[in-house]
């Protein structure tokens, strides 16, 4: 039998703090710094992930500075110069796969060596697809992963074949730097995954002036620049996936301003398997509503291959539905932070949960969880976000490495615990 549902009365709407969109955030940041003059990025996310990459660009000679709020969260002007890295540069990745991906095909379009390298979680992360491509068309890059080198001596442009079967970031970093390059580039995607995040980047590159097409599997960008811009960043909606599901879980209703209707992340759908599993989900142009009834439904497959980032958000609740879920499509999540299929089933094992797991699936049994387990995160944010979920519902869970939520949402634990208090809180990290 899964956890009880708790008897929690219809409450008043709780109105969640959730930070700026990573994905948007150091997709706006390579744009701006770019484009020539000034853009201003309003209510960015400052987390490790993003500082990193804003340290970088500052490094390949763009000027980045906070501009209002508390710790430069109000703003963040970008000056660019147009044009890819002009000087010599040393850029440390940390963990920030969008660094190690957005940030090479820039630095090819420049005239100056770039020295890439990161912390060994993103060292064990795969770059060759992108490395490959790089190659193809001209570049001079030297090392086949972490660290490597290139050389910066211009990009013609042409037409290369990009496998994006591992991730979408290979192709996101390669489009973005096609307007800085003399030609028109032609980029033929065989295999796409999370082709929302492609349409996000397409959706930033027109924004700032980009001249874009796209032809079945192929996708053209003419030379010709960006144009600098004013952006707001909008909330991030793998992260308003915790707080959705917390809702889901506890029987509170839970609303997240500013990721509407017209949001430019797929992981907004995250909220319609919430919906098959019961809850009342409510989507308008200005906010997302999610009203749980502390119970779940289960009994159906879902394909979350297009949202993998917000799978271990509902496979760490899954025990609590009244039958089995099985979640596919998920093969490439095995290639993020973690391997976090591997990382959900351990977790749940822990917890006396049983599942089921494939290359690209998992099952997830309902059960009920065994209080006081202490959960390995992996160093993955994401694993201890989704399992601090189910530790609305589960006394005493306990993560090994709390922290690890600095990658993209500092205050995660204050947050959870500010929403759910004082009849629940957040699961503590290691005494």
């Amino acid at each position: 039998m899964s956890a009880p549902a708790p008897a929690t009365a219809p409450g008043p709407v709780l109105h969640a703090r959730v930070p700026g969109s990573k994905s948007i955030t150091n997709r706006a940041l390579l744009l701006a710094a770019a484009a020539p003059g000034r853009s201003r990025l309003s209510a960015p996310l400052v987390s490790d992930d993003t500082l990193a990459f804003r340290t970088a660009l500052t490094a390949l000679g763009s000027g980045v500075t906070d501009d209002g709020g508390d710790g430069g969260a109000g703003a963040w002007t970008v000056t660019g110069t147009g044009a890819g890295p002009a000087r010599p540069a040393d850029v440390w990745c940390a963990d920030a796969g969008t660094a190690a991906r957005f940030l090479p095909p820039f630095a090819a379009t420049g005239h100056a060596p770039v020295r890439f390298d990161g912390s060994d979680q993103l060292r064990a992360r795969p770059l060759e697809p992108l490395l490959a491509a790089l190659t193809g068309l001209g570049a001079d890059v030297r090392g086949a992963g972490l660290p490597f080198t290139v050389a910066g001596r211009g990009l013609a442009g042409g037409r290369v074949r990009l496998d994006s079967g591992l991730s979408s970031q290979y192709l996101s970093g390669l489009l973005m730097a096609a307007p800085l390059m003399a030609g028109p580039l032609t980029v033929d995607v065989p295999r796409l995954v999370s082709r929302p995040y492609l349409d996000m980047t397409l959706a930033l590159m027109r924004r700032f002036g980009a001249d874009v097409e796209e032809h079945g599997s192929t996708v053209t960008v003419r030379p010709g620049g960006y144009t600098a811009t004013d952006l707001t960043v909008e909330p991030d909606a793998s992260t308003a996936s915790y707080v959705f599901a917390a809702a889901a879980v506890t029987g509170r209703t839970v609303r997240v301003a500013g990721l509407g209707t017209g949001s430019l992340q797929g992981d907004t759908a995250f909220v319609e398997v919430l919906r098959r599993a019961g809850a009342e989900v409510t989507v308008t142009p200005d906010w997302t509503q999610v009203t749980g009834t502390g119970a779940l439904r289960g009994g159906f497959g879902v394909d979350m291959g297009d949202i993998s980032d917000t799978f271990m958000t509902f496979a760490a609740i899954a025990p609590l539905a009244d039958a089995p879920v099985t979640i596919t499509g998920i093969g490439h999540a095995r290639l993020k932070e973690s391997d976090r299929i591997a990382a959900v089933a351990e977790n749940l094992a822990l917890l006396g949960i049983r599942t089921e797991v494939g290359p690209d699936r998992i099952t997830v049994h309902p059960g009920t969880p065994v209080a006081g387990a202490v959960l390995g995160c992996r160093r993955d944010h994401r694993i201890a976000m989704s399992f601090s979920v189910l530790g609305l519902r589960v006394p005493g869970i306990v993560l090994d490495d709390p922290a690890c939520v600095g990658k993209t949402f500092p205050g995660f634990h204050e947050e959870l615990a500010r929403l759910f208090a004082p009849d629940t809180a957040a699961p503590a990290g290691r005494p």
